[in-house]
């Protein structure tokens, strides 16, 4: 019985410390916020507007928005926070409520706003500039897959990395579906981003992502604003 006790307890502790853990991590978060065609020019202006004041909130380590270059009407918001409390008062700051409130009767569906933590993160990454080709991946694979799936991705960074144009190259893993992933790339031009689709290793990773993928392969290409 003593045993069965102390295991229980050991059990409670490392949860617990697990927990503690995950709070004090840095939280990626992506959104994807669609409106109506004739909305893109408004909702630009207030994703802007978002983007100046959360930038100012405390723990706030990035955040960029993004406009998708096939279809002007659907943005991209990738933001990085300290740890889950900066996140947690990100939402309950009074811009973030006022651009909900604001921004709803644009949309045509609802904000998808995915949270995720660090898989394959790079420390550090030169800076954009004119004409950056932004890409924002969604890959999903059936959780039987996660595993082979992580390790296809972080060979990808990788090789992405030594890529000449590359400016940042991140894989990050959703917290609720841990065999869902965002892939969050910078480019320095369409030329790099170009031959980077064209790599070999590039090739070899969809080659293999293919069979065990759970859907489509979700590439969007964007710019910031």
């Amino acid at each position: 019985m003593r045993f069965t006790t102390s295991l229980l307890l050991a059990m409670a502790l490392i949860a617990a410390s697990t927990h503690l853990q995950a709070q004090d991590n840095p939280i990626y978060v992506v959104s994807y916020v669609e409106v109506a065609p004739a909305a893109s020019v408004p909702a630009a202006g207030l994703l802007r507007q978002l983007a100046n004041a959360s930038r100012k909130d405390d723990g706030n380590l990035r955040l960029q928005i993004l406009q998708r270059a096939a279809h002007s009407n659907q943005f991209a918001i990738v933001a990085i926070w300290k740890d889950q409390k900066s996140y947690d008062a990100h939402v309950a700051a009074t811009h973030s409520k006022d651009f909900r409130d604001k921004i709803k009767p644009h949309l045509i569906s609802a904000i998808d706003e995915r949270l995720h933590s660090a898989l394959d993160v790079a420390p550090t990454g030169g800076a954009s500039a004119a004409g950056a080709v932004f890409v924002v991946t969604h890959v999903d694979v059936p959780p039987p897959k996660k595993d082979d799936c992580i390790a296809l991705l972080k060979t990808l960074a990788e090789a992405s990395r030594k890529e000449t144009g590359v400016l940042r190259f991140d894989v990050f893993q959703q917290a609720s579906r841990p065999n869902h992933f965002s892939v969050v790339e910078i480019w320095k031009d369409q030329n790099a981003y170009q031959a980077h689709i064209t790599a070999a290793h590039t090739k070899s990773f969809r080659e293999q992502l293919t069979p065990m993928s759970g859907a489509l392969y979700d590439e969007r290409i964007y710019k910031s604003l």
